[in-house]
């Protein structure tokens, strides 16, 4: 739904509060109320709402403005977009009464709970950092205390025997409270009706971390954006905790957004540790129960940290009083379907609307943020060295491996390299963003290659699951035996992570090896196994995708193999340059982050790139700086803003048609706007349909925004027919 639509309440409701509302003749369906209009201005007939589902407003008015800022910027329905702002149990019905602080009533998540939950302890989670977790139960029922550090109700914990419940406990890592269900008068959700003393453990901070702390916080009385540049490993935590500290000892809530649920466990244990309390967790991934139960302690205030993803920017806040974005430039924070939101973009204009200060943190800031900081909006502090006595940046050498024999990707030069790494003791990591056993298979004798029937792609095989998969549309099918078109057998083409692990396996006989991609990660808790076999050493080799690349901290890695690097440097998307940058500067920062120095080793077939070449020579901010000077040169983002329009449908001509009848309009009504296309999207057909794309690139933000809302207004209905077309503001994908 587009458009507001108007009912009769006959309470005094107010904005920001639920509404059980009639749709059309048959349907009812859960609303939000916007605003109330006087009843003589209303010239027409209003249906009544069914039901008023809340007491108080379970939005601010801060929290409005937010949804309807992005809703007004990123063009999208305003009534899609305020569901971001709710757990799923609230979009519906069925938290009415844990949500408002209604007797509880029948539904599953509002009846009369156990009372009675476990807590992590600090103790706890300084002991699943330090790996001493052992056993696949305890560590099941660990990993569900992490999950939800506001507590898991007994009913909720893992099936495990009660000799493992009764261990964690005379072990001091978990407790037994009491957790009575919250509503809005104030009722308690977590261990006390008072908030946690704060009492964080003491480490001293580098003068660079010290200035950091001191500029951000002498400002804190107003807005402002701050990026914290630091090289890898030099201690952007302990800033982002020292300023914490402090808005947590003035009785404010601090909102942390990092990049990949798989990073939460690590942040809750860190942060446990040092503050002495375990912060709640927002994601996607949670259980319905304790997403809401979070949802709750965040935004009356009971909970006093956040740590999430992307959705959690939207997360409602009784104090917030600083926001964090951990490794800023990470394309997770854009939603890529539906409401395309930036969480980056919100998080600032969440601080700007509150009158407090955001740190954005990065090892390799954005072009956007870089330019940001040039042009005076963003405050800059830079962190220069790594924060760990001894430890020293790794020094990075290309592997030119062309008319070099390969063995499973791996050159004899790198072979050797991984051997001496191995055998003195060290971790070795090797970077392939490419998982899966083989890219596809082939036919040497007729060419054949297996597709996917419903993209434009090659299907994946994944020989541990035996079945071959698109990575784009989800299709998936057995592997044959032989050529379905001459019978002669097949072979792998392309190398995979999953191919790698064997191929290690085979050469270094006797080395753990932990594989890192989102196959390997399928089952709940394997993440944490995994990530406790590399930090205990039982591990030494680690496969990896761009998870490896995500804030990893694993002091014992002193080799990092970039195996494949020239699948990054010819993309056809403007912003492959800057990724693969900040991709190979991020992996190269996981080598030598202890007293042990790290070697990077770099293979290519193209050691003579001149951007390749630079990166190695001079470092990210010169290369960023030269990048900034190409994009300002053929008029690109981040130096003119940009939006991209999406149209697809089964018949290729309905799309194309589409966007050109836009492109038309366009030009003749803005004839500053620049309009490129329409062209075939890089995958011409996803899932059995045909994909066009328009970019339009602006002199300023207010003339795209005047040729957005026109488009809007002249072309109402995202769906016409089996069409579909959207919008994209600041794209940060051209797939």
């Amino acid at each position: 739904m587009r458009a507001l639509l108007t009912y009769r309440v006959a309470v005094e409701a107010q904005a920001g509060m639920r509404v059980r509302v009639p749709l059309g003749a048959r349907r009812s369906v859960v609303g939000v109320l916007w605003q109330r209009l006087p009843a003589q201005s209303l010239d027409f007939a209003v249906k009544p709402v069914d039901a008023v589902l809340d007491r108080s407003p379970l939005l601010s008015a801060h929290d409005v403005r937010c949804v309807a800022w992005a809703s007004e910027y990123y063009h999208f329905p305003l009534g899609e977009c305020v569901l971001a702002a709710f757990p799923p149990a609230l979009r519906q019905d069925k938290g009415r009464d844990m949500a408002d602080g209604d007797r509880p009533g029948g539904t599953a998540l509002a009846r009369v709970l156990d009372p009675h939950g476990w807590v992590l302890t600090p103790e706890g989670a300084a002991a699943w950092a330090a790996g001493q977790v052992r056993g696949s139960q305890q560590k099941a029922l660990m990993s569900a205390l992490l999950a939800s550090p506001a507590g898991v109700l007994v009913e909720d914990l893992p099936a495990v025997p009660a000799a493992t419940r009764s261990r964690l406990l005379d072990l001091g890592w978990a407790v037994v409270h009491s957790m009575p269900v919250e509503g809005a008068a104030g009722g308690a959700l977590g261990l006390n009706s008072e908030f946690p003393e704060i009492s964080m453990s003491s480490i001293a901070l580098n003068a660079a971390q010290q200035a950091a702390v001191d500029a951000v916080w002498q400002a804190r009385a107003q807005f402002g954006v701050w990026l914290l540049e630091g090289v890898t490993g030099s201690g952007k935590t302990e800033v982002y905790l020292a300023l914490i500290a402090v808005v947590l000892r003035e009785g404010g809530q601090a909102l942390v957004l990092v990049p990949e649920i798989g990073l939460t466990p690590q942040w809750v244990a860190r942060f446990s540790a040092r503050l002495g309390f375990a912060p709640t967790v927002l994601h996607s991934g949670m259980a319905e129960g304790a997403r809401l139960r979070a949802w709750q302690a965040a935004r009356t205030g009971r909970s006093r940290v956040v740590i999430g993803t992307r959705s959690a920017v939207f997360q409602p806040m009784a104090a917030l009083r600083l926001v964090v974005v951990d490794e800023e430039h990470d394309v997770s924070f854009k939603q890529q379907e539906g409401f395309g939101y930036h969480a980056r973009d919100v998080a600032i204009w969440r601080a700007r609307d509150l009158g407090v200060p955001v740190v954005l943190g990065s090892a390799t800031p954005s072009l956007e943020s870089w330019r940001n900081r040039a042009l005076g909006r963003y405050h800059g502090v830079f962190l220069p060295q790594r924060a760990r006595a001894g430890a020293a940046p790794p020094v990075m050498q290309l592997l030119d491996v062309r008319r070099l024999p390969m063995q499973a990707g791996l050159s004899a030069p790198l072979r050797a390299a991984i051997e001496q790494h191995w055998q003195a003791g060290g971790q070795v990591m090797l970077f392939l963003n490419r998982r899966g056993y083989a890219q596809s298979l082939l036919c040497h004798s007729c060419g054949w290659v297996a597709e996917c029937p419903h993209c434009d792609a090659f299907v994946t095989w994944h020989r541990q699951a035996r079945r071959l998969r698109c990575h784009h549309c989800g299709h998936e099918q057995a592997v044959p035996t032989a050529c379905p078109s001459c019978a002669a057998p097949l072979s792998a083409a392309g190398l995979g992570t999953e191919q790698l692990e064997d191929a290690l396996a085979g050469l270094f006989p006797g080395a753990g090896i932990e594989r890192l991609d989102r196959d390997a990660l399928a089952r709940v808790g394997e993440l944490d196994r995994r990530l406790a076999r590399i930090e205990s050493g039982e591990a030494q080799l680690i496969v990896g995708t761009q998870m490896l690349v995500k804030g990893h901290d694993f002091p014992g890695v002193t080799l990092v193999a970039v195996v494949d690097a020239d699948q990054a440097l010819f993309a056809n998307d403007f912003r492959a340059p800057e990724r693969f940058a900040q991709q190979l500067i991020q992996v190269a920062g996981r080598a030598g982050r202890a007293a042990r120095a790290g070697l990077v080793l770099i293979q290519t077939h193209q050691p003579e790139h001149p951007g390749l070449q630079r990166l190695l020579r001079d470092g990210y901010g010169p290369y960023a700086e030269q990048l900034l000077a190409e994009r300002a040169a053929a008029g690109l983002p981040p130096v003119q803003p940009a939006a991209l329009l999406r149209a697809d449908d089964p018949d290729a001509g309905v799309a194309q048609a589409w966007l050109t009848q836009m492109a038309e309009w366009l030009r003749a009504d803005f004839a500053e706007l620049a309009v490129w296309g329409p062209v075939p999207a890089p995958l011409a057909r996803r899932a059995g349909r045909h994909r066009f794309q328009l970019l339009l690139i602006a002199p300023d933000r207010p003339l795209l925004q005047a040729a957005l809302r026109g488009l809007d207004e002249a072309f109402a209905q995202r769906r016409v027919g089996k069409l579909r077309w959207s919008m994209d503001v600041d794209p940060v994908d051209m797939a």
